[in-house]
């Protein structure tokens, strides 16, 4: 690991999430930034593709150990998923199963109050995290904490800034824009907030067993409306076709 963080303190070559997967012994490794007060994250590195499936079903959910680290600030630690109750992430624990995740740590990315990201490791086959594996996690956790916080909006990766060199440039765009934009135009159709316009999108994204970016996306090209003055006894997404959403 000391090896590594010199390596990205120095900004190398190779992909930094595998890396940080090989280093960490892991199935996967995910960092996501928080943006909009926390209410979304924005994914910087995933390695495997598997890692980037995850990511998005915990952003498409809302639910998680991803999500729990954010709003807890401390590490959830989940390395055998077959031992967590249902009823924790109902959703999420049998969609994790189907991707064919066995377990997954998640830690979250700050100081105190401060949440800036949250580095998502999935456990390998053996459904444990050793104490070797979970030092290592913490010392990257603070090495990017770290980074992050001392950049600002316009640094460039390799700045004067103190950070790890490979840290891409802080986003002036989004990975999801439709996602943002999508939640901004729900929350003018229902007269709702913006946390409860999210809540919407992805209720309904879950309903249809649509990626969250899929549903966005229509919404965005108008193909899918939510609106409150519907006929039946719920308010819902319909398509302004005339075909229920």
């Amino acid at each position: 690991m000391a090896g590594l963080l010199r390596s990205l303190r120095e900004g190398g070559s190779e992909d930094p999430a595998r890396a940080c997967a090989r280093a960490l012994r892991a199935d996967g490794v995910a960092l996501s930034l928080l943006l909009d007060g926390g209410r979304t994250a924005e994914p910087l590195w995933c390695h495997p593709e598997l890692s980037a499936r995850f990511e998005e079903l915990q952003f498409t959910l809302g639910e998680g150990p991803g999500p729990d680290a954010i709003r807890t600030g401390s590490p959830v630690l989940e390395p055998d998923l077959d031992r967590v109750r249902p009823e924790r992430w109902p959703t999420l624990l049998p969609a994790a199963r189907e991707l064919g995740v066995h377990g997954v740590c998640c830690f979250p990315l700050g100081i105190g109050a401060i949440r800036v990201g949250v580095l998502t490791v999935l456990c390998d086959g053996d459904r444990r995290l050793g104490e070797q594996q979970y030092a290592d996690a913490t010392a990257l956790t603070a090495a990017l904490t770290g980074a992050l916080l001392n950049k600002r909006p316009g640094d460039g990766p390799n700045g004067d800034v103190p950070g790890l060199g490979v840290l891409p440039q802080w986003p002036s765009g989004l990975h999801r824009p439709a996602v943002h934009q999508a939640t901004g135009m729900i929350s003018v159709q229902l007269g709702v907030s913006m946390e409860e316009a999210l809540l919407r999108l992805r209720a309904h994204a879950y309903a249809s067993e649509r990626p969250l970016g899929e549903v966005a996306a229509d919404v965005v090209a108008r193909r899918l409306r939510f609106d409150n003055d519907l006929d039946d006894d719920m308010s819902g997404p319909y398509s302004p076709d005339g075909g229920k959403g």
